[in-house]
């Protein structure tokens, strides 16, 4: 199996321009090869210097380039004519390249709201367009048909592809997330078993981390101190993720939760960094970075050429994982030294899974290679600790903004758990506006708000427009689909499709808009590449939630600026408060890494000394 690492010595801008030169000495050769032979032997030219050879082999590329470009235009035009279809529309850039629309879309994603200017192309261009930006095609869609050809009916069709694994392959490798094909498969039967009905009611797990996680909140909050919420809830989640990953925690709930800006300053506070903080700050980074990488087209490796941006967060990853990974393959060894009939080479579906077993111990069982069980560990942390504590952190965004639902998501959870005692699943299936608030804000903020995938081969597809062609997919053409943007979309959902409101999951409107077109509301996906996860997400938010409940009446939100630096990018920029909408109305600001986030943060803070239930004081 390739390791990611082992040309590490190579940037990604350097393997990226040592390809080019070669492909442009090769050219070189056959330019001097036509000069020397062709023009000066049999047409009697003058001799050719390497200066003129080098000029000619520029203007060669150049126009093969081009010709390449307009070639594959030509032949999309061609099959979409014969196949009686049409061309997508085209975003009509001003620069050359469709620079200024790359350039457009990059700033979204770095520092603007999701969908910003996708939107007004979406009203100009329809809900299926193509960016074309530097002449490579990007489809881009937010609508529910398409999608489910995507991902259900036409699934086939569609992988990754290396617009998504290339850029991301540092950090991913060859997991779960950045697979296709028999990989993808093989990843997927190892990981199905860890999700079954067995697996996801481990609801002492949950309580073990929700107590001291807690118990930190309480802590800072009864000091008179802000808390970053999002932050503690990804401490829990990670902790609850590796206990149930590899049967060990990683304990980041033991470390000291951050202060606000403003108090460090105060009161002249340095923190310090342990090793599992360590961690988990190169876990983030290492994300942030290979989003970014996505925004630059096939042309990203150009801004790593004296180093792989990625290698240094990567670095502490591997330190923290490898040792856990040679442990545990250590131990497999010897286990199986001792059993005389085990068949090394067995396939995954003949190894037995012991009630005891995390994934990690089944799938050192399977495979020896530490490359492949490292990349499928790290994926599954990623899906375990991001997506969820991104939604807790929402939730609670939610419940600070809108009072009257945190009451009455109390008041389902006295009544259905009472104030103290621990909830079982069977309390959290029968607790309908808990997951109606769930839902509505995976509704309005779902972690994972694009995705991409590519086409193996030229299809067509019905127009959203009926009295119009239907529409050509060229092959191998990468598409973006956001179910952030089909998630608010007002024809879909109704008039108040911005607005947050858990109870339009137990009126008339479910009956309305969701049942007849189901995949309107996808946050976790659909189809064969469904978050196996998604019942254990929903158990584990379901858990946190009503523990916090139990504790305290309350939340607000700490919306004092100085909880970030004065010069930090991650302040909310004040413009938004004019914008309509949830840009304008929530508190917080999303950006984005592989999945949704507060950038900044969310602190949030006690509003008064009845904060904490008499029960529990």
């Amino acid at each position: 199996m390739k390791d990611p690492n082992r040309l590490k010595a190579l940037t990604p801008g350097v393997v990226y321009l040592a390809q080019k030169t070669f492909l442009f000495f090769l050219t070189a050769i056959g330019v001097r090869v036509v000069q020397q032979l062709v023009l000066c032997r049999f047409l009697a030219f003058g001799s050719f210097s390497l200066a003129q050879t080098f000029n000619w082999t520029i203007i060669f590329r150049v126009f093969y380039a081009i010709f390449q470009v307009k070639l594959r235009e030509s032949w999309n035009e061609w099959d979409a004519a014969s196949k009686g279809a049409r061309m997508l529309p085209v975003v009509k850039g001003r620069r050359i390249g469709n620079l200024d629309i790359m350039k457009k879309v990059g700033d979204m994603l770095e520092k603007g709201y999701p969908g910003d200017f996708l939107d007004e192309v979406e009203a100009d261009l329809g809900r299926i367009f193509n960016t074309r930006g530097l002449w490579e095609d990007l489809i881009f869609t937010s609508s529910p048909d398409y999608i489910k050809r995507i991902l259900a009916t036409e699934f086939d069709n569609f992988v990754k592809g290396e617009r998504f694994q290339e850029p991301m392959y540092s950090v991913l490798g060859v997991g779960v997330f950045n697979a296709d094909g028999e990989m993808w498969k093989f990843h997927r039967r190892l990981t199905r078993p860890f999700f079954t009905r067995e697996k996801i009611t481990h609801f002492d797990l949950f309580d073990r981390h929700a107590e001291l996680a807690i118990q930190k909140l309480k802590n800072r909050l009864f000091a008179g101190h802000s808390v970053d919420f999002q932050d503690l809830m990804g401490r829990f989640t990670f902790d609850a993720s590796t206990d149930f990953l590899f049967g060990s925690c990683a304990d980041t709930l033991q470390d000291d939760l951050p202060y606000a800006y403003s108090h460090l300053v105060n009161h002249s506070i340095t923190t310090t960094q342990t090793r599992s903080s360590r961690f988990l700050e190169a876990f983030v980074d290492a994300q942030f970075i290979v989003a970014n990488r996505g925004s630059f087209s096939s042309y990203w490796p150009l801004l790593e050429i004296f180093k792989d941006k990625t290698a240094k967060p990567m670095q502490v990853v591997r330190d923290f994982l490898d040792p856990i990974v040679a442990k545990a393959l250590s131990r497999n060894k010897e286990q199986s030294l001792g059993n005389t009939v085990q068949d090394s080479q067995n396939s995954e579906e003949a190894k037995d899974i012991g009630d005891n077993d995390t994934l990690l111990d089944y799938l050192v069982k399977v495979t020896n290679d530490p490359i492949v069980i490292r990349d499928e560990i790290f994926n599954m942390m990623i899906a375990g600790r991001d997506t969820t504590a991104g939604t807790l952190t929402f939730i609670m965004h939610f419940l600070c903004l809108y009072p009257d639902v945190c009451s009455r998501l109390r008041e389902e959870v006295f009544h259905k758990v009472g104030t103290s005692r621990k909830p079982t699943v069977e309390d959290v299936r029968e607790m309908k506006y808990l997951r109606a608030v769930i839902n509505e804000t995976l509704r309005l903020y779902p972690v994972v708000p694009y995705d991409i995938r590519a086409s193996i081969k030229a299809t067509i597809w019905p127009s959203d427009d009926p009295t119009q062609p239907p529409v050509y997919i060229p092959s191998k053409a990468p598409i973006i689909y956001s179910v952030f943007m089909m998630h608010r979309r007002k024809d879909l959902w109704g008039p108040d499709a911005e607005e947050f409101d858990p109870e339009r999951w137990l009126d008339e409107r479910v009956r309305k808009y969701l049942t007849p077109n189901p995949f309107i509301f996808l946050p976790f996906n659909a189809g064969p590449r469904i978050c196996l996860g998604q019942q254990f997400a929903y158990n584990e938010m379901s858990f946190m939630i009503i523990r916090l409940l139990q504790t305290f009446n309350s939340f607000t939100l700490d919306t004092d600026p100085n909880v970030l630096p004065p010069d930090s990018p991650d302040r909310r920029p004040k413009e938004w408060e004019q914008c309509p909408g949830r840009k304008g109305i929530d508190q917080f600001y999303p950006k984005r890494t592989l999945t949704l986030y507060a950038a900044g943060g969310l602190w949030i803070k006690g509003s008064d000394s009845e904060i904490f239930n008499p029960q529990d004081t």
